[in-house]
Order: structure tokens, then sequence, then C-alpha cells
């Protein structure tokens, strides 16, 4: 075991062994004093961290956090005094992982920061790389989002998910759902925009028998399923502006009744509604209650569009693949990656999936190629976007494949075979790049 700096005082060391939660205890040089049975469980013997800097152990950076690009909880904690939380990325020995982390100063007698305690929690809202099933995602735009799902998830707060279609909003409800403390009771989704305004109140709260015309026998509401657990309206821009009245008094009261009762019934749900449409230009042009706006909207959540988060791509198109072509082990090659990374996305991750099937299903190897991934762009349903108008090969850029070129050691054939394209594109590729250095192999 390496020797420490210098010994840890026996309260700190004594407090810290006796959390039940993995802790670690640094200094105001990064450096990593103590860890606890907790942490040496999760994450490794102490003997291993002890004395190294905590940014080398979790990120494996050469520089602290905050000059690496990422948000340092210890820099924002010697400046407030205050615990800091925040959501990070860290090497663990499953491979990296998402970790929701919790630093709480502790205070020497000159009233100056001298100790940091860090509590790490283990947060498997996501995934930053291939998963078979759930969020995936490592980008900037991706992290602060689920780190705003990571604050939320255990309160009883109402939260509105906003967004373009596409952008995962049903997933991203499931995550809440499945981190907060209604998880073993039951998520119910209601699909606001499939019902009609005659049906909305009798779904929603249910109804007694004779209470209309075919109503045959009592029947319990979708909020009544949700009793105990978690009620998602999704699309509820969508809902009549008649009906906002009756979701408005379950939301302030908590109370609903059944269509043709008298019985007022007691809810015990949380709420989290989903939407692509402007709320707030909806509310300023009448079509939507201002107070019901706000009740949803307690903690909004903005979800980024598959344009803001491109480095995303590559990781979620492996594990869409996973999910619509399971057993197959398909792989993208570096051209058909290059080409799909090229792509506007309008339909956000919903039409990557959906085009990631279609060219699953006109691959019969193992690995996608240009040819195929053009011809999956090429079915109507998209436009294709391209570096250079002439044909599949100028997916790739001039930059990019001068990089793959210089890096490849082989033959053109096995470098045609990498890049998922013929040996003939390949050549009228680097005919139209003759006389530059990318044409000399």
């Amino acid at each position: 075991m390496r020797t420490q700096p210098f010994s840890v005082p026996a309260e700190l060391a004594s407090l810290l062994e006796g959390l039940p939660e993995p802790h670690i205890l640094i200094d105001e040089q990064y450096r990593i004093l103590a860890a606890n049975t907790a942490y040496r469980r999760q994450f490794g013997p102490q003997e291993e961290v002890v004395n190294r800097k905590c940014y080398a152990v979790s990120h494996h950076f050469t520089l602290p956090c905050d000059q690496a690009g990422e948000t340092c909880p210890r820099a924002q904690a010697l400046l407030s005094g205050q615990v800091q939380r925040v959501l990070h990325l860290h090497h663990t020995p499953q491979g990296e992982e998402y970790v929701q982390i919790e630093l709480t100063p502790v205070r020497s007698s000159g009233n100056r920061p001298m100790f940091f305690i860090e509590k790490m929690a283990h947060q498997p809202l996501a995934k930053p790389l291939p998963s078979p099933e759930g969020l995936v995602g490592r980008s900037p735009a991706f992290r602060h989002m689920l780190g705003l799902v990571a604050r939320v998830a255990p309160a009883q707060a109402s939260v509105l998910l906003l967004g373009e279609s596409g952008t995962g909003k049903e997933l991203v409800a499931h995550a809440l759902h499945r981190a907060s403390q209604r998880a073993h009771r039951p998520l119910v989704p209601v699909d606001c925009s499939s019902l009609p305004e005659s049906l909305f109140e009798s779904e929603l709260f249910g109804h007694e028998k004779g209470a209309f015309t075919g109503a045959t026998q009592a029947r319990p509401g979708l909020v009544e399923s949700a009793h105990g657990g978690t009620l998602f309206l999704d699309e509820v821009g969508d809902i009549p502006l008649a009906q906002q009245v009756k979701l408005l008094r379950l939301l302030e009261t908590g109370t609903y009744r059944r269509v043709g009762s008298t019985e007022l019934r007691h809810a015990d749900i949380r709420v989290v509604s989903a939407t692509h449409r402007h709320l707030a230009q909806m509310v300023a042009e009448g079509r939507f209650r201002e107070d019901l706006y706000y009740r949803l909207g307690t903690f909004p959540i903005h979800l980024p569009p598959l344009r803001e988060r491109r480095e995303d791509i590559a990781p979620l198109a492996q594990a869409l693949l996973e999910r619509v072509a399971p057993g197959r082990k398909l792989q993208l090659a570096a051209g058909a990656l290059a080409l799909l990374q090229a792509q506007s996305f309008p339909g956000n991750v919903r039409e990557l999936r959906n085009l990631l099937e279609r060219t699953a299903l006109l691959c019969d190897g193992h690995t996608i190629g240009v040819e195929q991934m053009q011809e999956a762009l090429t079915c109507g349903l998209a436009p294709v976007v391209a570096a250079a108008p002439v044909g599949a090969a100028l997916a790739l850029d001039d930059a990019t494949l001068a990089r793959l070129l210089a890096e490849h050691q082989g033959s053109r054939a096995t470098l045609a075979q990498r890049l998922g394209m013929s040996e003939r594109s390949l050549y009228r590729r680097l005919r139209l790049l003759k006389g530059t250095d990318a044409a000399r192999v």
C-alpha cells in the first residue's frame, strides 16, 4: 500500500469508513487520501488510488477536470464552500459509466476547505457506449440533458420533456421513472394525440356503468392504473382546450371523479409530460392554458436534436443495429459511417433507427458499406447529404480520406474493403484527387 502524504484525521477516516455508499477523501491538490470499503468494493482496491489525483483515476486526465473541458465539483466547492453535485463519465472496472458525484467540503479552523468528501453513485440512466436498450450518448448536449434528468428523477416534481419529434422523449420518461422512488410501481403512458375529445375524460379518469351509451360496466381510467407510479402524458400539446381544465384539476388537487360518479378519488401519481410543440407560443395564442403549462412544467428538460449531438451517431448507430438486427453482429464500414454522419436527420433518432433497419435489410454480409447506405438513403424518404456530387465514394471528405490513406499500410484493395466501397469507386476517387497529397499511396 502506498504511503499517504500525511495522516488522515481519525474522525474523518472513521466517518468515511462508516458510510454505506462509495466515498473518497481528497485534498486541495486533488490527491486521493482515502477510500472507504464501499468504494473499494465497487471501484477497486484503495492502494491503487491513494496518493493519485482524482481526475487521473476517474477520467484518465493529466489535468484537473475544469482544465480539460469537464465540470469540476471540487473547483466549484472551493469557491462556494457548498455541496456540489454533478454527473460525470468515469472510467471504472466495468468500463466507462455515468456516475453521480456529490462533493462536500470539510472546513479547517481558518474557514478554508482543507478536505473534500466525494460520494459516488453509479447512474444507470444511460450508457456512453452501444447498449442493447435505453439511452445511449456521450456528447456535451446529451450529457447536459442527462444531468438534469439525474437531478430531478428522485424528486416528485412534474417534468415536462420538450424537443423535436424523434428525440427519444419516451425513453427519457422511462429513465426518469426507473431512477425515481416510484420505480416499483407502473409507468402508464397516455398518447394524448390519439384520444378523441369525446373519450379523453373517460380514458383518463374511468367511468361508471351506464355513464354513457356503450358503458356496460364500470372501468378504471389510466390515472387509476398509474396509482403509486408515474403517468406519462405523451404529446400533451394535443389535448383539446376544453379538456385541459380537467387535467389541471387533477394536478392542482390530486383528485378526480370517474365519468358518471360523484365519488372523489385520490391520485397518488407523478406526472411526466412530453411534447414537440412550442407550448409557450400556444399559451400566447390562447390554444393552451397558461396555468396548466406552469403546472406541467415545474421542471422542463429540453432534449437536443440529433444534429446537435453528432458525436453520438457512431455509438447510437451501433446500438440501434444490435436492436433492429439482433444476432447478426453488423458493423458499419468507415465510409458508411461517414455518410451517415453527414445527414441532417430531421426525424432525429427515430429516423436514424428506421434508416439502419432499412440498411440492415439491404446488407447480406456483416459489414454495411457505402453502397448499401447510399441505397438506403435514396429510397425517397430522405435527401442524401454527401460531401460532393459524384458517386457514393464521395461521402468521405478529402480530409477524412487523407487521414485514412496515411494510416493505411496495405493494398488499395484492402483499403477499399475497409472503406466499404468497391475498388473502382476508390480508384475513381483517387483520380479526382490526383495531384494532391491525399492521392499518394
